[in-house]
């Protein structure tokens, strides 16, 4: 199995027709079907099922597409490494991040990083927790932000400054707009909108055993799309402050949960692990903040 043969997969993968991905590979037709076939003989397993004018990936087709992907993700990642310890090239910075406005203290740090590597690129990937520490623990990303507190066994962290407060977001007719603060009782026989964590973690921190008599009717992990359901009518949203775009703010309206509810934000990347020259410059611009 070599790094081509991953690439060339991932190519006919993408077009679903070999014909196809042969030509923007600039290889046979046949050559492209005996890389796939050679590929198939080295797991053990068929990754294709050929039909007349495409293809489909077998569920072992699924998991070796997944499994490509990170090989070749780290591949990159790996040989751009070396080259910015050879060569004046632009290095780089990946980051995995929950949604938060406590990123301002993330692209403030980048903007000032900027200062020392003017040429350098940055890489965010969002998502939540569980999402993000997946990459951070395959090697993908240099470090995670993210919402909980980190296995202290595990990563190296640094909590930001402030903290995300929770709110309640709803359309700015509802009856509970006229409310200064939301509490569990007011959310009981209504429609809820939260993210997956939230509704495992951290609502139930809130709202205790109450927490189970919420009509959730929704999940979503990018606020902008929960809070356009919320427009729409779909329910009301359980999410950070500040979190809600500008097109459609005038249309809705938050208020703050009773009893109050926030959460910290951990930057955290992995223990033993080693890091680059600019992820060490940007963890010290970000530990400056607490100076």
């Amino acid at each position: 199995m070599n790094i081509n043969s991953l690439r060339n997969f991932m190519e006919v993968a993408q077009e679903k027709n070999i014909t196809a991905a042969s030509e923007i590979i600039g290889i046979s037709q046949p050559a492209l079907s005996n890389q796939i076939k050679q590929l198939e003989a080295e797991l053990g397993q068929k990754l294709l099922i050929r039909h007349a004018r495409s293809i489909s990936l077998t569920p072992e087709g699924l998991l070796f597409q997944e499994r490509a992907a990170d090989i070749l993700s780290l591949v990159d990642k790996t040989t751009h490494e070396f080259r910015n310890l050879q060569s004046d090239a632009n290095p780089e910075l990946r980051l995995g991040c929950a949604e938060s406005a406590q990123m301002s203290y993330i692209s403030d740090s980048l903007a000032k990083l900027r200062g020392s590597y003017p040429h350098f690129q940055f890489h965010i990937t969002s998502g939540d927790s569980k999402a993000v520490l997946d990459l951070v623990d395959r090697g993908l990303i240099d470090c995670a932000v993210v919402v909980d507190t980190p296995e202290l066994n595990k990563y190296n962290s640094l909590q930001l400054p402030g903290a995300d407060r929770w709110v309640a977001i709803m359309k700015d007719d509802d009856p509970l707009a006229r409310k200064a603060s939301i509490s569990i009782n007011d959310l009981i026989d209504r429609n809820v909108i939260a993210s997956a964590q939230s509704i495992k973690v951290d609502i139930p921190r809130w709202a205790g055993a109450d927490a189970s008599r919420l009509n959730f009717v929704g999940t979503s992990n990018l606020m902008y799309n929960a809070a356009r359901c919320v427009e729409s009518g779909l329910g009301i949203l359980l999410a950070f402050e500040h979190l809600v775009g500008n097109g459609i703010k005038h249309k809705l309206c938050s208020r703050p949960l009773n009893p109050p509810l926030s959460n910290s934000m951990h930057v955290v990347w992995r223990k033993n692990s080693t890091t680059t020259e600019i992820f060490n410059s940007f963890l010290t611009i970000l530990q400056s903040l607490h100076a």
